[in-house]
């Protein structure tokens, strides 16, 4: 059975399950090169479609995230126009509560279905999937737990079909929701209204505050604390709520009064403590009433790494498992999930890697290098082990960036679209952000480690897996060996664990350092400018390279030097 699963809210995106497995997915962003794009992934689905060499009539059921997104948020002007007043927003409010908003729902139900029904698609084919049931999915179905084992499933974000989090039980191949909390209450939504009170771009920029957080002394994380400390708690045993009469959607003005005057540095780490507290309060509760001490994850405020982090290190917890990338964008994939669980007799494999996108040839590079002969001054040639040499070139100290093989999906870099460097030389920090990212000079970067060394560097008594850059460590006394690769004012790494078999010959530029330097450990960010997502192919990373200070490209098997 093949089950197209679309997402066509806030960075877009298309995922096709083949026999239970993950056949490829792609994100509108990486061919329209537009950040988050937003809105029916038009490209993504003819992309998926060529990839897998099949038409839209080889398809059996498609599933659709999410039973109502707005027009206004599908096409990401919701934070553009949203500079309207509490009253606006309270007025509003009361009018979702009335028979017209159930016309405008069906309505608009009506013109998601439209591109598909275009296509050609039985609208019997066609399942809304809700978006808290999909998230779940990816978190349950995405999981190496034995099925037969009982799961606690907990979702989390800023909003989703009227709900901010689900409290959910695995086991067996079926999920049982026991518990939801309302979207007023969103314990994510506060993190992004802050986002945006800060200048920041929301539903994008949530990182940069975790980032700023650890700078920030003793005595201010408590002034910033006490901004946020109340508005949020927690109600044993799978709840929490607003302490305010207004939605969290309308605490923008409440946020503003107490946070005048307070630093930015302040407002960061208040703000982190505090959804730190929460949340891992929150997933104590869920699994003391469960008595589960398995748990898997999954939805936006799960991509704030160093809350990861405190609920991994729960006694409670024994093992944990976080879908890479659990944003909405991953939502696609969840949907699949559920419909192919519900109408095909076969089971749903576990994820094994997220190199889930498409890939180039030589002669596409070689295509797309000619292209871009004359247009700015470089050499190239073909290089018969480029993993080796680009390992010599880091260990020399030389940034490098890598394009080869298939895309990663999601907002992490993986290897295959990454630039990497020396973790040890705290200079290349600097040459990447002038060279290339342009980004916040207290944003960290990340180290890609063999996992068999990855004990030397970062602490993980309970050996938890870390292949997607999901979860950070507290880093050993070896730190200084990945000191450019860390969060510096706190010591912890969010680091890459990887094996041979998970990408061989991502794998043997590591080894090529490690056999130059003693070092198996590498600096990992991902290839692209700031703002731009993450390269697609041959053309992006060579536009990339052409517009940044970067010196070396590493594409596919061709070496580009400036």
């Amino acid at each position: 059975m093949r089950v197209l699963g679309i997402h066509d809210g806030h960075n877009a995106s298309v995922c096709l399950i083949e026999n239970g497995r993950i056949k490829f997915a792609i994100q509108e962003e990486r061919l329209v090169n537009q950040k988050n794009k937003s809105g029916f992934p038009n490209k993504a689905l003819q992309k998926t479609l060529d990839y897998c060499g099949i038409s839209i009539n080889d398809v059996d059921k498609v599933a659709l995230a999410s039973t109502h997104n707005s027009a206004e948020f599908a096409t990401g002007e919701y934070f553009k126009k949203h500079k309207k007043s509490s009253t606006r927003r309270a007025v509003e409010g009361v009018g979702m509560k009335t028979p017209l908003y159930s016309i405008y729902k069906k309505r608009r139900r009506q013109e998601r279905l439209q591109p598909l029904l275009d296509l050609g698609i039985n609208s019997d084919a066609i399942y809304f999937v809700e978006h808290h049931l999909a998230h779940a999915a990816t978190a349950y179905y995405g999981s190496n737990f034995p099925r037969n084992e009982k799961i606690l499933v907990l979702t989390n974000d800023g909003a989703g079909d009227g709900l901010c989090a689900t409290v959910s039980l695995g086991q067996n191949g079926e999920l049982q929701r026991i518990a939801e909390v309302d979207s007023s209450h969103s314990l994510a939504g506060i993190y992004c209204l802050t986002t945006k009170m800060l200048g920041f771009k929301p539903l994008e920029h949530e990182y940069k505050l975790m980032g700023m957080a650890p700078y920030c002394s003793e005595y201010g994380t408590k002034l910033g604390y006490e901004v946020f400390k109340d508005i949020v708690k927690t109600v044993p045993p799978f709840h929490f709520e607003r302490t305010t009469t207004e939605p969290i959607s309308q605490v923008m003005p409440l946020l503003l009064k107490r946070s005048k005057f307070v630093r930015f540095d302040s407002i960061c780490a208040g703000l982190q403590k505090f959804t730190e507290e929460t949340l891992v309060e929150w997933v104590k509760n869920c699994m003391k009433e469960t008595g589960t001490s398995k748990i898997a994850l999954a939805g936006g405020i799960f991509m704030n790494v160093k809350a990861n982090q405190k609920v991994m290190e729960l006694p409670e917890v024994e093992d944990i498992f976080i879908f890479p990338s659990c944003g909405d964008e991953t939502v696609s994939i969840g949907a699949a999930f559920h419909v192919f669980q519900k109408y095909s007799e076969e089971e749903i494999h576990p994820l094994d890697h997220f190199y889930l996108g498409d890939t180039f040839s030589d002669d596409d590079a070689l295509k797309s290098i000619n292209e871009f002969m004359g247009s700015f001054e470089f050499s190239f040639k073909k290089v018969e082990n480029i993993e080796k040499e680009v390992g010599k070139l880091i260990a020399e100290n030389h940034v490098v960036a890598r394009c080869k093989g298939r895309m990663e999906f999601g907002a992490r870099a993986l290897g295959n679209r990454s630039i990497l460097a020396n973790p040890a030389n705290l200079d290349c920090v600097r040459k990447i952000n002038m060279m290339v990212k342009k980004r916040d000079f207290w944003m960290p970067f990340a180290p890609v480690m063999k996992k068999d060394r990855a004990h030397e560097y970062v602490q993980n008594p309970k050996n938890v897996d870390a292949p997607y850059m999901i979860l950070t460590f507290n880093t050993t006394d070896k730190f200084q060996e990945l000191i450019a690769a860390v969060q510096q004012a706190d010591l912890t790494a969010r680091p890459q664990m990887i094996t041979k078999e998970m990408n061989n010959r991502y794998y043997a530029i590591l080894e090529e350092f490690e056999n130059l330097t003693g070092r198996g450990v590498l600096l990992n960010t991902s290839f692209n400018l700031h703002g731009l997502p993450i390269v697609h192919g041959p053309k992006e990373a060579i536009e990339v390279f052409r517009d940044s200070g970067l010196n070396y490209l590493a594409l596919g098997n061709y070496l580009l030097e400036k």
